[in-house]
């Protein structure tokens, strides 16, 4: 056993395979590349295979269509919040636009939702950014309150000018063709959506944002225009809030003002921090936690709010980086026996 021991050593399992950075890795054997993809298949197999096992209990199976639309929330605001600087408490408004824009060409237009999701997604992206571009300059606690202002403001113009079917709302939408479709759509928008934004923050452009995020005047400096990059990142959140809520409209088959609500922006925030903020699959981890515990805790109404109070405290005082940032760190920590 003393030779053993002197010809071989401990080393990490990553410090063995990687390259300069934490993008690039030197792979020799099966063993290295099942480490590297065994956290990734397990988030895209736990994902792709609830359904299937939620077969049994087909409440479960629409919670877990929330759970999506909460995951695109709180993904686009991890990445606004931690990638860019902008903490946008507006999930709301965007839920409320890509639903009221889906509804609306479906109710009066016919078109189906295959048309209406991706229409609604862009053209509410579109919105959502022209309706916040004025308040760019703005950071921190400043472009957070005015944010949250707009969904507060949005229900009660359809109220005062009775528009868009006013208290009732838009009924009578098309559902999706089966609730295999709707998990499935929402499942893998839902992956796409981190492992295209997980890509993209590690290229020059994410660069650029984290730049923009950091010290946006020498970023101002250096000859490029911090508006339309700080533009770019509303636009990429706002897409995946308005394909939420145009999805969300086709799930309920009905779009009213309770689509602006405060959930919407209250529940990402909570979830980012829980599974880990700049992360991106923190916040993926974060909603898989918190709706389920929001909807076993559906009969005590507002006292959600004290348990979601409850669960952010912990996690501030006792892991405020989060499930994924500690996960992530015990996982690297893996040791092997290595020849010396």
């Amino acid at each position: 056993m003393s030779v053993v021991k002197q010809d071989r050593r401990k080393e990490r399992v990553d410090r063995g395979i990687k390259v300069r950075t934490d993008g690039v890795y030197a792979v020799s054997s099966w063993a290295e590349i099942t480490y590297l993809l065994l956290p990734r298949m397990v988030l895209i197999l736990g994902l792709l295979l609830a359904p299937v096992v939620l077969t049994a209990f087909p409440y479960w199976q629409r919670v877990l269509s929330h759970i999506c639309v909460y995951a695109l929330l709180a993904i686009g605001f991890d990445f606004l919040a931690n990638f860019v600087g902008l903490v946008s408490l507006g999930g709301g408004l965007y839920i409320g636009v890509g639903a009221y824009i889906a509804a609306l060409l479906n109710s009066h237009y016919g078109l189906p939702p295959y048309v209406t999701v991706p229409v609604a997604t862009l053209a509410g992206a579109g919105l959502c950014t022209v309706i916040l571009l004025p308040c760019l300059p703005l950071r921190g606690v400043y472009f957070a309150i005015v944010s949250l202002m707009f969904p507060l403001l949005a229900p009660r113009i359809i109220e005062a000018l009775d528009i868009f079917g006013g208290t009732d709302g838009i009924v009578g939408l098309d559902g999706f063709p089966s609730g295999w479709v709707e998990q499935y759509l929402m499942i893998g928008c839902v992956l796409i959506a981190v492992f295209a934004l997980r890509r993209m923050v590690t290229e020059d452009v994410g660069l650029v944002f984290r730049g923009v995020k950091d010290n946006d005047q020498a970023v101002k400096a250096s000859g490029i225009d911090i508006t339309t990059y700080k533009a770019l990142g509303v636009f990429i959140a706002a897409v995946l809030g308005c394909l939420a809520g145009a999805c969300l409209a086709h799930i309920y088959m009905w779009a009213g003002i309770s689509q602006f609500g405060l959930d919407y922006s209250i529940i990402p925030i909570a979830a980012t921090v829980v599974g880990g903020g700049g992360t991106l699959i923190g916040a993926v981890i974060g909603c898989v936690i918190l709706v389920p515990i929001s909807e076993l805790l559906r009969d005590f109404g507002t006292l959600r709010i004290a348990v979601y109070a409850l669960i952010l405290t912990g996690f501030i005082v006792y892991k405020s980086e989060g499930i994924m940032t500690y996960v992530t760190r015990k996982y690297e920590q893996f040791e092997r026996w290595v020849e010396i």
